[in-house]
């Protein structure tokens, strides 16, 4: 392949675009392999497409190494088959839907889940037909409310998804096990540094999940890393060590103080190690219980009603964790207390949600026998001694609290977490039966009877990769593509007009017709300097200098990715160029 820049589509920009907000938006921007089109939607100039085609062969070569069969299904999908599993409603807001001209509704698809189970059911009969395992390269779409940091956050994208079918769970967990290797040999090809950590199903459904995270500080995914052992989550998957359960009855009894002024749990705090409520001048945020009102809502359910989160006063409730462990339902911070006045805004406890009748969850650390600091439910006052198990009954337990650096590791205990962002490049589930439930999709069995297939879904976000890789692989300069991905393997750039122009020209001929993919700088009128600049924005692998030691049969080789300077004879280039390929 051989391109020349005179004639490709390509425009650098000297100076960063208004709106890119992170590096990956930013350098493919002005580095000319992307065009915004609309909020969350860019168009792939030719460079770019070469990158994310580079990208989809190394996921489709590891897809079928482990004996994917590729398929292709539509992108604009009737709603009945997503009416009967539920997620036409689950989804909510995040899909785009429209109606045709006969007023039948259909949705752009989000995922394929129902399709590959109705391909099944429609066209498999036998055990003997499986295990099978599908995949495609497909444009996903999603009514991202505020589309940002370019391919990270869109409103359209390429994924690559994957669906095995499976007689039993053994043979689902083996499914997964060979798409997980899979993943890990595609993310190292790719050149790329992740996590893969345990993650949550979310709309998707299912059991065991895992996604697989580029470690980047601007990812907006934050997981956690354990000190002393393996274990790494999502902060939406991490589980809070419960403390052990006491006798409820064995605590003081309820003592109820005047603590005016005190709407925040620091004043709280102050306020009773000043006066020494219930006796002690030792109390600390975490002693209290704070309790956060919420609206819920569920899908298909046009009503809101309230929720009542209690944490530890020292924790903040995260949204995006409670969100993750009551989908689909989504929640909101309650900011209608003009309307009810029966809750004590600031002073309330969780000693009349009951009688109310709203529903009340708490932290795992809230368990029988611990007593807390909270309020009382009357303007200007605070309990102490309010008792789990006696003074208030939870309905249940939800993860719902902030996770911080120093938390225990909840897998091997002695360890302590740590902290880190990455961006979703991967995420894998053990669906089991939940789409072959809704859809029947069963096969005659190897005793004669049939059987329920269970499901594996697999994803891999191909454009979003592109980004990955950009965000991990840039300096100051420009791009610097890791050889498997780039567009080009050679940049020739002429540092002189005529016979250097010519002679790089000619030699670009040789390089491509001897396999490599070259793009040339053969622009007029541009000076050598403009040249090297977008020659390092653009960051192909190794650029090669066509200039004063010409006569002389020599190059100068550049290495974007060390700096590294080498001057050859013309006779040495293409060994050079291709010693590790």
């Amino acid at each position: 392949m051989l391109l020349r820049m005179s004639t490709t589509l390509l425009r650098t920009l000297r100076e960063d675009p208004a709106d890119a907000e992170v590096p990956s938006h930013r350098l493919l921007l002005r580095a000319g392999y992307l065009r915004r089109a609309a909020p969350g939607g860019y168009t792939w100039l030719p460079l770019g497409k070469l990158v994310l085609d580079r990208v989809a062969e190394v996921v489709r070569a590891e897809m079928a190494a482990i004996g994917g069969q590729e398929v292709h299904f539509p992108a604009l999908l009737p709603a009945e088959p997503y009416r009967t599993s539920g997620r036409w409603t689950e989804y909510g807001d995040d899909i785009f839907t429209l109606a045709d001209r006969r007023g039948a509704e259909h949705l752009l698809a989000p995922t394929h889940e129902e399709m590959a189970a109705l391909l099944v059911k429609d066209l498999f009969t036998s055990y003997r037909d499986l295990p099978m395992t599908l995949f495609q390269m497909q444009t996903k779409f999603r009514d991202e409310a505020r589309p940002r940091a370019g391919l990270l956050r869109g409103r359209e994208f390429l994924m690559k998804d994957a669906y095995s079918f499976d007689l039993d769970d053994e043979g689902l967990r083996a499914a997964y096990d060979r798409h997980r290797a899979a993943y890990r040999k595609i993310f190292d090809r790719l050149g790329l540094d992740y996590s893969v950590v345990h993650a949550v199903s979310g709309a998707m459904g299912g059991s065991a999940s895992e996604e697989f995270l580029a470690t980047t500080p601007v990812g907006e995914d934050t997981y956690v890393g354990c000190t002393d052992c393996a274990y790494a989550a999502n902060t939406e998957a991490v589980t809070t060590p419960a403390p052990p359960a006491g006798d409820p009855h064995r605590q003081p009894a309820v003592e109820v103080h005047d603590t005016p002024e005190t709407p925040t749990i620091a004043g709280l705090v102050a306020l009773a190690n000043d006066r020494a409520l219930a006796g002690r001048t030792d109390w600390t945020a975490a002693d209290t219980l704070k309790n956060v009102v919420l609206t819920l809502r569920r899908p298909g359910v046009e009503e809101a009603e309230l929720l009542v989160v209690g944490v530890p006063g020292d924790r903040e409730v995260d949204l995006k964790r409670l969100a993750a462990a009551l989908s689909p339902a989504t929640v909101d911070i309650f900011d209608g207390w003009d309307d009810r006045p029966d809750l004590v805004r600031g002073y309330l406890g969780p000693q009349v949600l009951d009688k109310l009748g709203i529903r009340y969850l708490v932290d795992p650390r809230v368990v029988p026998g611990t007593a807390w600091l909270t309020g009382a439910n009357e303007p200007g006052r605070h309990a102490t001694n309010v008792v789990c198990g006696r003074d208030f009954t939870p309905e249940g337990t939800v993860e719902a609290a902030e996770v911080r650096a120093g938390d225990p590791c909840p897998a091997c205990a002695q360890g302590r977490l740590t902290m880190r962002r990455g961006i979703e490049i991967g995420h894998i589930f053990q669906l089991g039966r939940r789409y072959t439930n809704a859809f029947a999709v069963d096969v005659l069995g190897p005793q004669g009877k049939p059987v329920r297939l269970t499901m594996g879904c697999y994803g891999i976000g191909v454009s979003r990769a592109v980004a990955a890789i950009a965000e991990q692989h840039h300096d100051e300069r420009g791009l610097v593509w890791p050889r498997s991905v780039a567009p080009c393997d050679v940049h020739l750039v002429a540092a002189g007009k005529g016979p250097q122009l010519e002679a790089a020209v000619d030699l670009g001929a040789r390089l491509s017709a001897a396999g490599l993919r070259v793009l040339v700088d053969d622009r007029t009128g541009v000076s050598a300097g403009v040249k090297f600049t977008d020659a390092e924005l653009i960051g192909i692998p190794r650029t090669v200098v066509v200039g004063r030691r010409l006569a002389e049969g020599y190059v100068e080789v550049r290495d974007r990715a060390t700096g590294e300077h080498t001057e050859l004879p013309l006779a040495d280039l293409l060994p050079h160029l291709t010693e590790d390929r």
